[in-house]
């Protein structure tokens, strides 16, 4: 039963009325009833805006920039300079044309001081070419090989070189003197080398019979054959 505390409660206090002395109720009434509780209820306190007001949170210090590792340099050793190798250089022996007060031809032998190279057959006949100095025209030496006249090749089999010529060199303006005074330029020249006892002479890779008005060249030529 829901009421069952209820009714058991008034049932004794019905009891109690009945076998207690009159006088006595008031005070047992009393003492039935329950206490009163006083409940003082304190008004919320006020806060003020210093209060509710979240802390300052102090600025945040910057950032400092991520330290970087600088590396020095070293410069880099310079070479030291070293002196320019000196180029060795021999004497070699060319021939040119030189023409008496009496109007003889005759071999005039100069001497050159040229670079030492691999193939100084090739410089002296080259130096040959390029002609006598001003200062020895002046001395009325002359170079009577036609103008224009290169050197293809020049290599040695045996004791014979072969001299390997453009075609210009099949055109001498000073007639038959000309073409002999030509030929005695390159054998002589030649020569000069202790390997090679005669020339033979070739043109743009062929070998001819003669040169100019009846000279032979189909064989190697020495000195003796002028």
């Amino acid at each position: 039963m829901i009421n069952a505390p209820t009714i058991q409660k008034n049932f004794n206090l019905f009891r109690t009325r009945l076998t207690t002395p009159a006088g006595a109720e008031e005070e047992i009434l009393m003492m039935e009833e329950e206490p009163i509780v006083t409940v003082t209820i304190e008004p919320p306190q006020r806060t003020t805006p210093e209060q509710t007001s979240a802390p300052e949170t102090p600025p945040a210090a910057p950032a400092e920039p991520p330290a970087t590792q600088t590396t020095q340099e070293t410069p880099a050793a310079q070479p030291t300079p070293q002196p320019p190798t000196p180029v060795q250089t021999r004497d070699r022996i060319v021939y040119f044309t030189h023409v008496g007060s009496d109007g003889q031809i005759l071999q005039s032998r100069v001497t050159r001081r040229l670079p030492v190279s691999d193939s100084p057959m090739m410089d002296s006949l080259n130096t040959m070419l390029a002609g006598p100095s001003s200062e020895e025209v002046g001395r009325g030496i002359l170079n009577l090989i036609p103008q224009n006249t290169r050197i293809i090749s020049a290599t040695v089999r045996g004791s014979t070189a072969y001299i390997n010529f453009s075609e210009d060199f099949l055109f001498n303006t000073f007639g038959v003197e000309g073409y002999v005074a030509q030929l005695r330029q390159i054998v002589w020249t030649v020569t000069e080398f202790q390997n090679v006892r005669d020339v033979q002479v070739l043109i743009e890779g062929r070998r001819m019979d003669y040169l100019g008005e009846g000279i032979w060249i189909g064989s190697p030529i020495r000195r003796r054959s002028f």
